[in-house]
């Protein structure tokens, strides 16, 4: 895959397409943005989904852990 792609290609790939947010048929920020999530729960998504696939799963549960913990302390305060 990658001998047929460009350097400018695969750069482009990785800031705007990386490959551990597409792994089913809809990539997870048009996933946050069609529902019109905020920051933090957006983030528990994004962190959840990729998990799997990014190298570093226990790191990424526990980033969508904060977000998600952070978000339920801002709803308990009515933000």
């Amino acid at each position: 895959w990658l001998a047929s792609k460009s350097k400018k290609e695969v750069k482009m790939s990785n800031v705007s397409h990386p490959e551990h947010y597409n792994k089913g048929t809809i990539e997870a920020i048009n996933l946050i943005e069609d529902w019109d999530l905020n920051f933090s729960v957006g983030n528990v998504i994004k962190y959840m989904l990729r998990a799997p696939y990014k190298g570093e799963e226990v790191q990424d549960l526990e980033k969508a852990k904060w977000y998600l913990e952070r978000h339920i302390e801002n709803v308990k305060k009515g933000k």
